[in-house]
């Protein structure tokens, strides 16, 4: 067996190694294109039938196996329409020449501060309104369902936006590093029967989607003007500019320093791994 691999893998030129490079990049690209979507779960089930396909066939189950390959012969058409709004986004990516961009980044400072400025002001003037920071888990359902603006955040936007006469006031607006990717989205409200009477839907529909992802949320009450942030299920009331903006601060700090700490992790056993072979 060692001698037959030995023999592909001289086999195997620069013509082979770059048709290799091609379908893991577009493998690639199509997971980044299914995450954070409906899609992402479909693939998944997808996955698991195409395995246990080939289990079928390795343990010899031919009648499983023959409903299967007649089953996957109708699959593809069907196919096609479970996945249709992923294949025209994929298309609209590649024809804008973005399909091989990069995930956008996170919320730097300079968004955050946009974001505290713009809640501080529609505070003041108890203009009610819910902003949501997408973290690691994409908020793309979310967006196809509401109103996309891809703009970048700037404090006039956010306040014109959540202005009483803007046609896009209701619901909340979705931000993706440092652009508004949507505005006027629903989002899903929390049952839980603890909460207290006094909030309302967009304190409800703040927590409800930090219950479903990681995102964070801001809430400005439009009865008192009072500034809630929402993380990981729980809202903390009553926060000033300057409150607002350690909060905000102290979550995005946290997530960064918990991956520096894992890729310390992850330093660390391969160094341990290196010195105990080397030890043997």
């Amino acid at each position: 067996m060692i001698t037959e691999l030995l023999t592909t893998l001289e086999r195997i030129g620069i013509r082979d190694l770059f048709e290799i490079a091609v379908i893991a990049i577009l493998i690639y690209q199509f997971l980044l294109l299914m995450r954070g979507t409906r899609g992402w779960q479909m693939t998944l089930g997808l996955t698991a039938l195409v395995v246990f396909y080939y289990l079928t066939r390795v343990f010899e189950l031919r009648t499983v196996e023959w409903i299967f390959a007649n089953f996957f012969t109708y699959f593809m058409f069907a196919l096609i329409v479970i996945f249709q709004s992923e294949i025209r986004r994929g298309l609209a990516k590649l024809g804008r020449g973005h399909f091989f961009g990069g995930r956008r980044g996170s919320s730097d400072w300079d968004t955050l501060d946009e974001i505290v400025q713009s809640a501080t002001n529609l505070s003041a003037k108890r203009i009610g309104a819910l902003i949501v920071i997408e973290r690691e888990i994409g908020l793309k359902n979310y967006v196809e369902s509401a109103i996309k603006l891809d703009a970048f955040l700037t404090y006039d936007l956010l306040v014109t936006i959540f202005h009483p006469s803007s046609a896009l006031h209701d619901g909340s607006v979705i931000v993706q590093g440092d652009r508004i990717s949507a505005a006027a989205c629903f989002l899903p409200l929390t049952l839980d029967p603890s909460l207290s009477k006094e909030l309302g839907t967009r304190h409800r529909a703040a927590i409800g989607i930090t219950e479903e992802t990681d995102a964070v949320a801001v809430v400005v009450s439009e009865e008192t003007g009072t500034i809630s942030a929402v993380h990981d299920r729980t809202i903390t009331r009553n926060l000033d500019g300057p409150k607002l903006l350690q909060y905000l601060k102290d979550v995005f700090e946290a997530r960064k320093s918990s991956k520096r700490e894992s890729g310390d992790r992850t330093t660390q056993s391969v160094s341990t791994e290196e010195q105990r072979r080397e030890a043997v």
